[in-house]
């Protein structure tokens, strides 16, 4: 493989701006075909992105021969499905988060990957955007010396649809495999496992208090890294929006470090009394970095940070979270 040509399966709104560009902004990549189940909406965006090639199946974008690497950017109901097909006609994965539906999927799409030989990515793009490689570069060098715990806070209020009844399918546990915790709080917990390595141990509560879904919409969580890093979490979607927040904190033995998942706010080193801020800006296209870095694993020139097994992983400390309140 000379250049990556990558196929999109799903390039609905998440690709028009966050993802979409970076295929054929990268060096050596290019976006040659993208897929909708509406037709005119998927020629509507290969018009408007230079795209040459659109369809309406997703059997036939997998088909192109012109097509070597394929996006899935659909909800994670389909995720599996298209991306077993994928790995099967051999061509490069990179799925949206969470990888799918749940961690017995997720395990399913590794297997395929690895009879076939074809990778598997997860759009997992903290892990290579400038800031959050700062709080990385941070921790790696000792600024708060040996990291103990971390806390995690992300309280939300519920959208007009929401409250409207027009329920979005974020919040539809059949086609996102909870609510909004497993779209929100997979960026979280994957970010933490990049920074301590896996999770080893998770214990959680999830609930239903404000009766607008049948989702579980807040929760509790304890966990424990590999590396002995405690952690705690906590989610709430359907409070006020006075109450808005988006914290990270990571505790050392000298200092700690706060910092956003969402609104990119700066970043603050706390150590010996003294306070440093670093910029935390958010690019123009946020899967950008990530989406290089494969093209230039799929060259032979690196080594993507985020894979499907990291990806797994996540699924399953998000399943453990939540296991309880599907069981009802």
């Amino acid at each position: 493989m000379e250049k990556v040509n990558w196929g999109i399966i799903g390039c609905g709104n998440v690709t028009e701006v966050k993802s979409g560009p970076a295929f054929y902004k990268a060096e050596n990549s290019a976006l040659v075909a993208v897929m909708r189940r509406d037709a005119a909406k998927a020629a509507d965006y290969a018009h408007r992105h230079g795209v040459p090639a659109w369809y309406s199946n997703a059997d036939e974008l997998i088909a192109d021969k012109k097509v070597n690497a394929v996006y899935i950017a659909t909800p994670p109901d389909t995720h599996a499905a298209y991306a077993i097909k994928a790995l099967r006609a051999g061509k490069p994965v990179y799925v949206e988060k969470p990888m799918a539906l749940n961690y017995s999927e997720c395990r399913q799409m590794l297997a395929v990957s690895e009879d076939t030989g074809v990778p598997i990515f997860v759009a997992y793009y903290r892990r290579m955007l400038p800031g959050f490689l700062r709080v990385k570069q941070l921790i790696d060098s000792g600024a708060i010396g040996k990291p103990l715990s971390v806390a995690l806070k992300l309280i939300k209020p519920p959208s007009n649809d929401e409250l409207n009844g027009n329920l979005p399918w974020r919040v539809l546990p059949e086609v996102a495999g909870a609510g909004h915790f497993f779209d929100l709080a997979s960026h979280q917990l994957d970010y933490l496992d990049y920074l301590f390595g896996p999770v080893v141990r998770v214990k959680g509560i999830a609930s239903n208090r404000g009766g607008l879904y049948a989702a579980e919409d807040t929760l509790a969580a304890v966990f424990e890294f590999k590396n002995g890093v405690v952690g705690s979490g906590e989610w709430c979607f359907v409070a006020s929006s006075d109450t808005n927040t988006d914290q990270i904190e990571i505790t050392g033995e000298n200092g700690n470090i706060n910092f956003s998942c969402y609104s990119f706010s700066p970043i603050q080193l706390m150590t010996d009394g003294n306070r440093q801020v670093f910029r935390n800006e958010r690019p123009g296209h946020v899967q950008f970095y990530l989406v290089q870095e494969i093209v230039n694993e799929l060259l032979g020139k690196g080594k993507s940070p985020s894979t499907g097994e990291t990806g797994a992983r996540t699924s399953w400390v998000m399943g453990e979270v939540v296991k309880e309140y599907y069981k009802k």
